[in-house]
């Protein structure tokens, strides 16, 4: 699959597609990412990619010529064909919030385009004609679309074959359908005794089925204290059985004890 990342700031990305575990699918070509600075698109000595807004009002927007010739190169590039094309994205608050199933549809598509915004964000023009989707973070604002771009595609790589050293390992990830959805429960590692503080006994008993119905309780009771609507949709989707249920029914009684 192929990212092309339009962005003022190129330079952003470089440690990022360079460090990590997911870097393997960068230098592997998995997930191929192209950057393009649509300042080399404007026109001028300055090469000026912003203006002030109509009516007034602080901040700039960012031009919508130099952005739609950036994006006319990189159709060029990617040799698409006028009837099938890659999605432009844009990085916006208004746009629908990035989640675990939006992520594994793009982590099996063909890629796609992503539009970073700066200052007051861009003219509203280039969004009607060009822009196919909005993707937001979450109810904060950023200083540039950048940061959101680095992790969309940081949540894609993880999800490639070979990228994680065990492959089983994002299915073991929050929000993940293999766990219904759920938060993931807590973990733990040498030493047994940290600070006065002990790995839960449970773990420690080598009873794979105890650790794994300790494990499921832990995420019920985490995702039902920090994200009850998760439960209620794992619930209507049928992926909660009597023991569930009844684990939950023991903790809304009991808040308080011991999972």
């Amino acid at each position: 699959m192929r990212f092309d990342v339009i962005t003022l700031f190129p330079e952003l990305f470089a440690p990022f597609l360079s460090s990590g575990v997911t870097r393997r699918a960068y230098e592997s070509g998995l997930v191929e990412v192209k950057l393009w600075n649509p300042r080399e698109f404007a026109e001028g000595n300055y090469k000026r990619v912003d203006d002030r807004s109509f009516g007034g009002g602080p901040g700039m927007v960012m031009m919508a010529e130099p952005l739609a010739r950036c994006l006319e190169k990189i159709r060029q590039d990617r040799a698409e064909s006028p009837s099938l094309q890659a999605p432009v994205i844009l990085f916006s608050p208004v746009g629908d919030t990035l989640n675990h199933a939006a992520v594994a549809g793009w982590s099996a598509s063909a890629g796609a385009v992503l539009v970073c915004g700066r200052y007051e964000g861009l003219d509203q023009r280039f969004i009607d004609t060009h822009v196919d989707q909005q993707i937001s973070l979450g109810d904060f604002v950023l200083s540039g679309g950048e940061i959101a771009a680095m992790a969309l595609l940081d949540a894609v790589a993880r999800l490639q074959p070979g990228v994680l050293n065990d492959e089983g390992s994002h299915q073991l990830d929050s929000f993940n359908p293999a766990l219904d959805g759920l938060l993931d429960c807590p973990h733990y590692t040498r030493p047994e005794t940290w600070r006065g503080q002990s790995v839960p006994d449970k773990l420690l008993s080598g009873n794979h089925a105890h650790i794994e119905r300790w494990r499921r309780d832990q995420r019920l009771a985490l995702t039902q204290t920090k994200r009850p609507d998760l439960v209620q949709k794992a619930r209507l989707a049928g992926h909660l059985d009597t023991l569930d249920e009844a684990f939950l029914a023991d903790l809304m009684e009991t808040p308080d004890r011991d999972a």
